[in-house]
């Protein structure tokens, strides 16, 4: 099932995705014409798990991880589905990075690889933005718009072997199975767990496959998990 959150002219409503129509709980329907796709979810904060693919480890030039190395985007960070990428006027290296991304449902921590399950509402797809010229992850990482989030939360996923494609610009920049995680993502939810108390609508994200690399204005950006959904997103010159 695909959950998603609409601006709709009753405000912020939430529901079930199918062919275009979203359903609330309560009953309401809203068809494409009748709403705007927003980010699936409301985060507190999204724990960005880094390093965990050989193959980025080797093209950046990174040490293997021993354990999961991690940063952290506020909830300005988000930025909707469809929604203009503004390029950062203080970069001139821009990139992005497809990630698969869980959405916590419920408020935990410390928790096990075997109730994860039990706490995240589903997944979603994360491009992690980043202004790779800047000095420190905070910088690079952590500014306005930097993690387009969505379309959809997919509530029945099994995240262990799922390919994925990035395109940027309709040329293929990244082919690879989350099976290549040096760290799953059940384990990096537990092993963040234990660090942080997880609120509902939190996200947590896997890391990016081999090949991320420079954007331009006027580049659309194309990030497909099986299963889960395609997040698009085109860069446009900041004002």
């Amino acid at each position: 099932m695909k959950l998603a959150r609409i601006a709709t002219a009753d405000g912020v409503r939430s529901g079930r995705y199918e062919d275009g129509t979203v359903t609330t709980d309560d009953g309401d329907r809203y068809d494409e014409t009748e709403y705007d796709l927003l980010a699936p979810c409301e985060p507190t904060a999204l724990y960005c798990v880094g390093r965990n693919f050989a193959a980025t480890v080797e093209q950046m030039g990174y040490d293997t991880p021993e354990e999961p190395d991690f940063f952290i985007k506020p909830p300005v960070s988000v930025l909707a589905p469809g929604a203009d990428i503004e390029y950062p006027d203080f970069t001139e290296e821009f990139t992005y990075a497809g990630e698969l991304a869980a959405v916590v449902g419920e408020e935990c921590h410390d928790i096990t690889e075997s109730e994860v399950d039990d706490v995240l509402r589903g997944y979603t797809v994360m491009n992690d933005l980043d202004a790779l010229d800047q000095v420190g992850r905070t910088a690079r990482k952590a500014f306005d718009g930097s993690a387009p989030l969505g379309p959809y939360v997919e509530t029945d996923v099994d995240p262990d072997d799922i390919r994925m494609e990035t395109y940027v610009a309709g040329e293929q920049r990244q082919d690879a199975t989350t099976a290549q995680m040096f760290f799953s993502p059940r384990e990096l939810v537990a092993y963040l767990s234990k660090r942080f108390t997880f609120k509902p609508g939190d996200v947590v994200a896997f890391g990016s496959p081999a090949n991320p690399g420079l954007l331009e204005p006027g580049d659309e950006v194309e990030i497909t998990y099986e299963g889960v959904g395609t997040l698009r997103n085109t860069v446009v010159a900041s004002d």
